[in-house]
């Protein structure tokens, strides 16, 4: 199984080079890795003739994860500045973003997993402990930590039993699973499967995205523009929508959309290409945020975000949010917008988020087929009290799960400890 692993690992990089002359992400992804060793050679020779500090070594495999990963790194500096943060990813669009993030001593991407990869970044590195978050399970490295008999860690991890871990092929990653020293799962039927595989270190902790979006909420910066905007109406946030998303969302809000309500759409990818065609749909009514100025966004009745960054604020004045990506791969973040208390609609793939589950079997969450269920979901939030509860469940979602930066970092500090 290892030899049939290593030739997948083999094809995926040498597809990702070959697709690096025509697609931008995967240049990057080569690019990225180039001088990778490189540049954690000078890193590692500059750590040794320094003060003497623990090592975590924290792997995100893109942005979202980072998301998930970043209360804990800030937390673990707060606690103890003398821990040296190496931050590694797998995708370009979480380097490209977090790349000058200041509270990681090292960033970088994490090597091809090889044997030999893994060998040497671990060399340079040297950890005290390795976090692993979420969705990360590369042979390899896992084996070389193991090996090497350094604490490693899985958090905010997420399982279930239609994944290879549970299958009968699934030999190679259900060894994966035991180089982790500790695995903290989102919920109990994720900790449940792996006690099945007779795995005992095993913790609910909870998910830290929601100690993040907690932080987001509570210092939120303020936008006069949308502010200006709003007015007295109330908003509909449709954050991070794709073409399949629009394709329904955009006659609902030309024909459906009440006269006393505006919508704030913020596309998943904010490029002319994706933006021009909402503008287009939308016509006279829309404005792009770029050309927008407190007098003039007043009378609009659509405001187009370009650009990146802005969301998860935005959610402050809003009553009522779209999530898209639920006629794709899988629904975006629903946790900032459940922070501010705004109830979300969103596509039927929606089915791998606990929190999405959560929220649409208590009535905080709305998920949709089509437009004519969008219009059905919209009608019930239009209702005062509907809205107002489903408010409630929504940000009592948040109230009731957060916590799980702390229990993680309070092993991590006490595991640190115990190696003086």
């Amino acid at each position: 199984m290892i030899l049939l692993y290593d030739f997948g690992i083999f094809l995926y990089t040498a597809l990702i080079r070959i697709a690096a002359g025509f697609r931008p992400k995967a240049a990057q992804w080569v690019a990225g890795r180039r001088n990778l060793f490189e540049r954690m050679s000078e890193a590692s020779t500059a750590w040794k003739m320094g003060e003497q500090r623990f090592t975590v070594w924290i792997h995100c495999a893109s942005l979202g994860e980072f998301e998930q990963g970043r209360p804990l790194i800030e937390s673990l500096k707060r606690q103890n500045p003398q821990v040296r943060i190496v931050l590694t990813f797998f995708s370009p669009s979480g380097y490209e973003i977090r790349k000058n993030y200041p509270q990681a001593d090292f960033i970088g991407y994490l090597p091809t997993d090889t044997q030999r990869n893994a060998a040497r970044f671990l060399d340079l590195v040297q950890p005290d402990l390795a976090v692993f978050v979420k969705y990360e399970f590369w042979i390899h490295h896992l084996q070389a930590l193991q090996e090497r008999q350094v604490q490693t860690l899985l958090i905010s991890a997420l399982f279930r039993n239609d994944q290879v871990f549970f299958k009968w092929y699934g030999g190679l990653f259900r060894k994966a699973l035991g180089a982790f020293s500790h695995i903290f799962t989102q919920n109990e039927p994720s900790a449940a499967l792996l006690r099945q595989l007779d795995l005992k270190a095993v913790t609910v902790a909870g998910d830290t995205r929601v100690d993040r979006v907690m932080q987001l909420a509570e210092s939120v910066s303020g936008y006069p523009i949308v502010e200006a905007f709003r007015g007295a109406s109330k908003l509909l946030i449709a954050g991070s929508s794709w073409p399949e998303d629009e394709a329904l969302l955009l006659p609902f809000l030309l024909e459906n959309l009440p006269s006393d309500w505006k919508a704030v759409i913020a596309p998943h990818q904010a490029d002319a290409a994706h933006v021009q065609p909402v503008l287009r749909t939308l016509g006279d009514a829309a404005i792009p945020y770029s050309k927008a100025t407190p007098e003039n966004a007043v009378p609009a009745r659509f405001l187009i975000i370009d650009n990146v960054g802005m969301l998860s604020s935005l959610y402050q004045y809003g009553a009522v949010a779209y999530i898209g990506g639920g006629f794709g791969a899988g629904i975006h973040n629903t946790l900032e917008p459940i922070a501010f208390g705004l109830p979300v609609i969103f596509g039927p793939k929606y089915e791998k988020f606990e929190e999405a589950r959560y929220l649409v079997e208590k009535g905080g969450g709305f998920s949709i087929q089509n437009q004519d269920a969008l219009v059905v979901a919209f009608r019930q939030l239009e209702e005062t009290d509907f809205l107002c509860n489903a408010s409630k469940i929504a940000k009592q979602y948040i109230l009731d799960n957060q916590g799980a930066t702390g229990k993680i970092v309070q092993f991590i500090l006490s595991t640190l400890r115990a190696s003086l």
